[in-house]
């Protein structure tokens, strides 16, 4: 089996964190996009007093369905196919009461992914690497797909720009896409993808690309991008959902805002020009790189954030 097939008839683990990951909750929202067409259920959760600054990664309090206070910890779980009993496959349902899910994605590979979702962690990188990489050859796993997501000067009215790379070179060579040239500060996605091509799994990185004015609202325009990029990759039909509605209302809504603003106008006209002078396939991959490089400079000069769900 080639590289290439791995991702499109292997058992593939798509990976996205909330967090400096994240611009838009882009990866994330399409992460949970695919868990809820996607029939799997938790398989492991990481203990979060291991992995995370509680006073960068704040648990929430909030109340379950009987009306009692809880508080819910900053948290990373690996979700696996169900079983036809509504358990993991690799599990059983004597005690637990997870259901069975309806199946909504299609395609020959649909019953082969798995999900790995949650904050990024704020320490204990190495070991949390090891131990995700650990449970992914447990599970068999053949090719693991990380979505990304970062802030860049593009405007939202162009469709979002997807920069697809990978280190493994028969992957490059059999799915077209490239190899990062980026040096500088990285993730836990690079961490991670760094430490599947050294276990012998091959990694794709998607990143899309978030028009940096609008950086404090979900992008669903984004996410959208990101699943139509997955999909190519993959042998699987993802359904939208309401999608391509929210991606629309998206747009429109920062249209009302920009034409009540004639600065912020002026500027996503800037952003429009420039991006329609790159639009052939060879220059927009460089351009998206550069504004890769860019933002991971640009955050790393940044002084640390402070509270909940900061990255």
């Amino acid at each position: 089996m080639s590289q290439s097939d791995l991702f499109r008839s292997g058992r593939l683990l798509v990976v996205a964190f909330e967090g400096w990951n994240d611009a838009g909750e882009a990866a994330s929202g399409a992460v949970r996009a695919l868990k809820e067409v996607l029939d799997v259920v938790p398989i492991a959760d990481i203990d979060p007093e291991d992995y995370y600054d509680f006073q960068l990664n704040r648990p929430h309090v909030e109340f379950d369905d009987d009306g009692k206070r809880r508080l819910r910890w900053p948290s990373v779980t690996l979700y696996g196919p169900a079983g036809d009993d509504g358990m993991p496959r690799s599990r059983t349902a004597a005690d637990n009461p997870i259901g069975a899910g309806a199946m909504n994605v299609s395609g020959t590979n649909h019953e082969n992914i798995y999900l790995l979702l949650g904050t990024e962690p704020s320490r204990g990188w190495k070991t949390f690497a090891t131990e995700t990489i650990d449970q992914a050859l447990t599970a068999d796993i053949t090719g693991i797909i990380l979505l990304g997501a970062l802030l860049a000067d593009v405007p939202h009215t162009r469709p979002i720009a997807i920069h697809s790379s990978s280190e493994n070179p028969d992957v490059r060579d059999e799915l077209g896409v490239e190899r990062s040239s980026y040096e500088g500060p990285v993730g836990i996605l690079s961490v991670i993808a760094t430490m599947a091509e050294e276990a012998g799994i091959p990694t794709v990185s998607l990143w899309a690309s978030v028009p940096h004015y609008v950086h404090n609202a979900p992008s669903p325009k984004a996410t959208l991008a990101l699943l139509d990029k997955l999909e190519e990759l993959v042998d699987v039909v993802i359904p939208r959902g309401d999608l391509l509605d929210e991606s629309r209302e998206w747009e429109e809504g920062i249209d009302a805002i920009a034409g009540d603003d004639d600065e912020m106008r002026s500027y996503i006209d800037q952003l429009e020009r420039a991006r329609d002078a790159v639009e052939a396939p060879e220059a927009s991959g460089e351009a998206i790189a550069q504004e890769f490089e860019r933002y991971l400079r640009k955050r790393d000069d940044e002084p640390p954030a402070e509270g909940p769900g900061a990255g």
